[in-house]
């Protein structure tokens, strides 16, 4: 098989997905209820199996601490960037600042990474986004809470962390690779059916999250200019970010393989979290539409940067 071929019959495939969750969207071929259902059976079931089984595979390395702290750092220094550009560029906008830093990791990255280079290869980007899930349930969280309710107590906070599905299935994993042996997980009598169980619902991941990221994907009029303006500021400074941690950080001072320089690009060009509108105050209605707006630019921008990236590294 050709490059050109390969190119064709691994980007194909993601765009005739987002493709049919649009003509799903449009058509009403599902109920928006529908819709939420199976957000939740991909955020509470299938991504946490994927996730689960891709940190009891892969191979635990001491340097993986750099690039947690790499990438935590980088989403706060993101943040602090927001705040200090947020009269000049987002003409005062509070929700401003959390559209700069933070990565859908969980809705786009694993289902982009997966469906490009396979899903047996995620664990490279789970490495990549273990800081960042950090920083977005202690320090993102944190702060949007606030924004909405006031102050959160460190509490509720990590309530909230422990209590996730991603979280407990990433620690789950991380837990069992150093303590059990993966032979003898997947072949001992019973364990070895809930491991290919697991390994069942993880193969639901990636064909649902591009489904609803394809309904999800909608513009509005109101802020439409200042969104897209946000979304290319954003790539704009996190791609050749993502070049240059690659070159001096990821191969240079690591030397880590082409797998995580992708799984990082991945990260960097992705969108802010989808989680943003679902924790701003009801009376916010124009900052909803124009972070609705700014969330589906930057995913179509996304798409399109990973689609360029990916013709020029069509195989790890």
């Amino acid at each position: 098989m050709n490059q050109t071929s390969l190119l064709i019959n691994q980007t194909l495939p993601i765009l005739l997905l987002i493709g049919l969750g649009a003509w799903i969207r449009r058509s009403r071929f599902l109920s928006e209820t529908t819709m939420d259902d199976l957000k939740r059976l991909v955020i509470g079931v299938a991504l946490p199996a994927a996730l689960f089984l891709s940190f009891l595979e892969i191979r635990l390395e001491v340097s993986y601490l750099a690039v947690f702290g790499l990438i935590f750092v980088l989403c706060v220094g993101l943040y602090f960037f927001g705040l200090a550009t947020r009269k000049s560029l987002g003409k005062g906008r509070e929700y401003y600042p959390f559209l700069t830093t933070g990565f859908e990791y969980g809705m786009l990255g694993v289902s982009l990474f997966g469906s490009a280079w396979g899903l047996d290869k995620i664990g490279y980007i789970a490495v990549i986004a273990l800081g960042h899930e950090v920083f977005i349930w202690f320090v993102f969280l944190s702060f949007l809470l606030a924004k909405r309710d006031g102050a959160q107590s460190p509490g509720k906070l990590l309530k909230v962390f422990v209590r996730s599905p991603v979280i407990i299935a990433i620690f789950a994993g991380l837990v069992m690779n150093i303590l059990v042996s993966k032979e003898a997980l997947w072949g001992a009598p019973g364990v070895g059916a809930v491991m290919t169980a697991l390994k069942f619902l993880a193969g639901m991941t990636i064909p649902l999250i591009l489904l609803i990221v394809g309904h999800g994907i909608r513009f509005e009029e109101e802020g439409f200019g200042e969104a897209v303006r946000v979304a290319l500021i954003r790539l704009c400074i996190l791609i050749p970010t993502a070049f240059f941690l690659n070159a001096f950080f990821i191969r240079g001072l690591l030397g880590l393989g082409k797998p995580f320089e992708a799984a990082l690009f991945t990260m960097l060009i992705l969108p802010p979290p989808f989680i943003i509108p679902l924790y701003m105050r009801p009376d916010a209605v124009h900052e909803r539409r124009y972070v609705l707006n700014a969330l589906t630019i930057n995913t179509v921008l996304s798409l399109i940067a990973f689609g360029v990236y990916l013709a020029f590294n069509p195989i790890l």
